[in-house]
C-alpha cells in the first residue's frame, strides 16, 4: 500500500522578496532539484528531489510572501510517496530534504554557499 508522507515549515527570513525568489533557484540548482512547475508572478515554485535507491523523489512546494519591505515569508511543503516497505526505510528523509533545502537558501541568502553550476530556467 502506498500513502503520501507530508511535512510543512514556515520560516521568516530578513531579506526583500526578490533577493529570496532569486536564492531559491539557486538553491534548487545547488542541490539538483528539478523544477516542475514555476509562477513567478505568485512566487511560487514546485521541485522535484532526487530519488535514490530505496527512497522516491519528493515534491517540494515553495512558495515566498511579502511580510514587509525587507522580511519574507518562506511556506515550504513536501510530499513523498512511500510504500510499507520504503516508509522504514525513508523514515524522516521528507525532513532532511525541508531542512537541507532551508539551509543551503540561508547560505545563499548569506553569500556563503557555492555557485550553482547551471542556472535553472523557469
Amino acid at each position: 500500500m502506498a500513502y503520501l508522507r507530508r511535512e510543512k515549515e514556515i520560516v521568516e527570513v530578513d531579506y526583500p522578496i526578490g533577493k529570496v525568489w532569486e536564492a531559491i533557484s539557486k538553491a534548487a540548482a545547488i542541490l539538483e532539484w528539478t523544477p516542475e512547475e514555476s509562477n513567478e508572478e505568485k512566487h511560487q515554485i514546485k521541485l522535484k528531489t532526487k530519488a535514490n535507491f530505496m527512497a522516491y523523489a519528493s515534491m517540494i512546494t515553495v512558495e515566498v510572501v511579502v511580510v514587509s519591505e525587507k522580511t519574507t515569508r518562506v511556506n515550504l511543503s513536501a510530499e513523498t510517496p512511500v510504500t510499507t516497505v520504503t516508509g522504514i526505510v525513508d523514515f524522516g528523509r521528507t525532513r532532511e530534504r525541508i531542512d537541507s533545502f532551508l539551509l543551503t537558501l540561508v547560505k545563499q541568502l548569506k553569500g556563503e554557499g557555492p555557485e550553482p553550476e547551471k542556472k535553472i530556467e523557469e
